[in-house]
């Protein structure tokens, strides 16, 4: 049978998406023009501080005093966790050298881009992970130089637990800058920062849109949009288990998609009657937005089977896909589209989010159809070399003067000619495409 939605969204992710782009556009060209001064204008407008814009040693040393000890020991944490697991993607990338005929040698290097450009939002929320996300992955891939962008709150400047966060995890300069300005200063090479070669990190769409508009002349992790949640659930499962993870990503904002998904019409039901009552129950920034979120965006589907609760789950391609369901085994093979992956009951978004040792800068709106979320990867570039002997290079350059000539691109068949005729004076070659 077709699957049924018990919920359906009345909003997608994209429903109230303002044209932000000429905005955008004009704030980097004007910061790019006039530079520091610029971008101090626009510090001064968007984030009303006055402050220092790029950390001393003594404005961190004096932040980081402020961290309570035992919310520094859960950042070392989560720092301590998702730096050994990058460390472990790293080791999946390394250095190859083969032989492609005999006296043709290949291979490819994975060497760090110079210098990371790190967001951590510090608007509505405190995104003391962010930091920790960013950060960790950029110095464990080998970036020589990291900033961190964050925005300051007026009169205050970065969050202490921020500073602490970025600080601890590598960063070598912290910019109490925020919006498009912040990710105009790194990307430009404003306040002695050298210009970045990559932008990561969450943001709003400002940000988001400042990402895209500069990708390309820099390199980004990806173009994100409200972030998004799926949940698997069968008969066996706690319907307060599963409604808690749909709340706890619904406070994200009002327009973050949370779905659950199920083969169970009781679960479903009784999800659906507990989500409004721990809604209810939040502080009320939080409230506000799991309610808009809930109302507006979120859906409930009930499947067949799970079969075509997997087939379901991959179309929807959500940044974070919970499972709790039995047999997770068969689960983790058979699920191919999703950001971060949550098997069982043990394991939630949240751990995640803040401290488990996966990054939580994960693809949002489908994006997980074709990439995943933020690694040590995505600061390595993956390039290629070859060396050849003067016996090895002979049958390339023949074949590589004729492809060129049928292509019609005669230097490039030059280029194979003339080492021909000098590695191989007096042989005769047919380098024509019929030959």
């Amino acid at each position: 049978m077709p699957i049924e939605y018990l919920k359906k969204a009345t909003l997608t992710a994209t429903s109230d998406a303002s044209d932000v782009h000429e905005t955008v556009k004009g704030i980097l060209d004007a910061i790019e023009a006039g530079g520091d001064a610029v971008a101090m204008d626009f510090a001064a407008k968007f984030d009303r501080y006055d402050g220092n814009v790029l950390l001393t040693a003594e404005e961190i040393d004096a932040a980081i005093a402020q961290v309570p000890e035992k919310l520094k020991a859960d950042i070392r944490f989560a720092h301590a966790n998702v730096k050994k697991f990058a460390e472990a993607q790293k080791a999946t990338v390394s250095d190859v050298e083969v032989e492609i005929i005999p006296g043709l040698v290949a291979g490819q290097k994975a060497i760090p881009v110079d210098a990371a450009g790190c967001y951590v939002p510090g608007g509505r929320y405190s995104h003391i992970a962010s930091a920790v996300m960013t950060v960790t992955t950029a110095k464990v891939a080998g970036c020589n130089h990291i900033a961190v962008a964050s925005p300051p709150r007026p009169g205050i400047g970065i969050a202490p637990a921020i500073v602490y966060a970025a600080h601890i995890c590598g960063a070598d300069k912290i910019l109490a800058m925020g919006g498009v300005q912040g990710v105009a200063a790194m990307t430009f090479g404003l306040f002695g920062l050298p210009k970045a070669n990559i932008l990561v990190g969450p943001g709003n769409q400002f940000v988001a849109e400042a990402k895209r508009i500069l990708f390309g002349r820099v390199g980004i992790d990806m173009i994100a949009g409200p972030t998004d949640s799926l949940v698997l659930a069968d008969k066996d499962a706690d319907p307060m288990i599963a409604a808690t993870d749909l709340v706890s990503q619904a406070e994200h904002g009002y327009n973050s998609p949370v779905w659950l998904v199920t083969d169970d019409r009781a679960m479903a039901d009784r999800v659906m009657e507990l989500v409004p009552q721990l809604i209810d129950d939040l502080p009320e920034l939080n409230r506000d937005n799991a309610r808009a979120a809930w109302r507006d965006y979120a859906e409930v589907i009930l499947c067949a089977d799970r079969e075509e609760m997997a087939a379901t789950s991959d179309a929807y391609a959500p940044e974070h896909l919970t499972v709790l369901c039995e047999d997770l085994d068969w689960w983790l093979d058979r699920l191919t589209c999703y950001g971060s992956l949550f098997l069982g009951e043990e394991t939630t978004v949240s751990f995640g989010d803040k401290a488990s040792g996966t990054n939580h800068v994960l693809p949002t709106s489908r994006a997980a159809t074709y990439t995943g979320g933020l690694s040590v990867h995505k600061y390595m570039k993956i390039v290629t070399w070859q060396r050849s002997t003067r016996e090895a290079a002979r049958d390339v350059a023949i074949a590589t003067a004729r492809i060129s000539r049928l292509e019609g691109m005669e230097g490039h068949a030059r280029a194979a000619d003339i080492r021909l005729a000098k590695f191989f004076p007096g042989e005769n070659f047919d380098l024509s495409p019929s030959g």
